[in-house]
């Protein structure tokens, strides 16, 4: 994504972990690397997200599903973007527009489940969904020109995704940020609080 902006000429500011040291999952950390940045910025973009945690595959069945790896996912998945919107209200403009997006999955649309399994990285994306709604409708009231929506990027084309892709069609990274940015580009401020794929579409809750 930070490539795909700057290639667009926008100034990026990007923070991660192995380049910045920020864990999203340690609030010490998020308030401390946000608190460092001035605003206002017209896009904030959260890009985290695993399907593996610890070596945990996702769940076929009930039966593999334990404490810990639920956890690990919510951590990351929920906890994570929830901590960044927190600390970066301040830096986003109170009258002009402005996007909030985090990348969200759609295995964590409950309307769209039909074959279940995946419950911890799925339960993780669908708590996420509903903090990213919630949060659109209070920050709505003091952010007018806010934008505040959870995206699905389709299957990017990553190590971390080579064994899932199956059938599914898979794009290069590169090439999903695009997608991405087309859909950022044409949304407005009575699109906040929602779910849109890759293509624009809106995705069930």
């Amino acid at each position: 994504m930070s490539d795909a902006l700057a290639a667009r000429g926008v100034a990026v500011t990007g923070l991660s972990r192995s380049g910045d040291g920020l864990d999203v999952t340690d609030e010490a950390s998020v308030a401390a690397a946000l608190g460092a940045l001035d605003g206002p910025f017209d896009l904030i973009f959260v890009a985290t997200g695993a399907l593996e945690i610890n070596g945990v595959t996702p769940e076929k069945t009930l039966r593999h599903v334990t404490a810990e790896a639920m956890i690990d996912q919510f951590k990351l998945n929920t906890v994570g973007p929830s901590l960044v919107l927190k600390h970066a209200m301040r830096l986003l403009p109170r009258h002009e527009r402005a996007v909030f997006a985090a990348l969200s999955a759609r295995v964590g649309s409950i309307g769209d489940n039909r074959l279940g399994g995946w419950y911890s990285y799925r339960t993780s994306k669908a708590a996420l969904n509903q903090m990213l709604h919630g949060a659109s409708v209070e920050l709505g009231r003091t952010h007018k020109g806010l934008i505040c929506v959870a995206l699905h990027p389709g299957t990017v084309e990553t190590p971390f995704t080579e064994k899932y892709v199956g059938h599914n069609p898979s794009v290069p990274a590169s090439k999903a940020a695009e997608n991405l940015l087309s859909v950022l580009d044409r949304l407005a401020v009575e699109d906040s609080g929602k779910f849109y794929d890759w293509q624009g579409t809106e995705v069930p809750w």
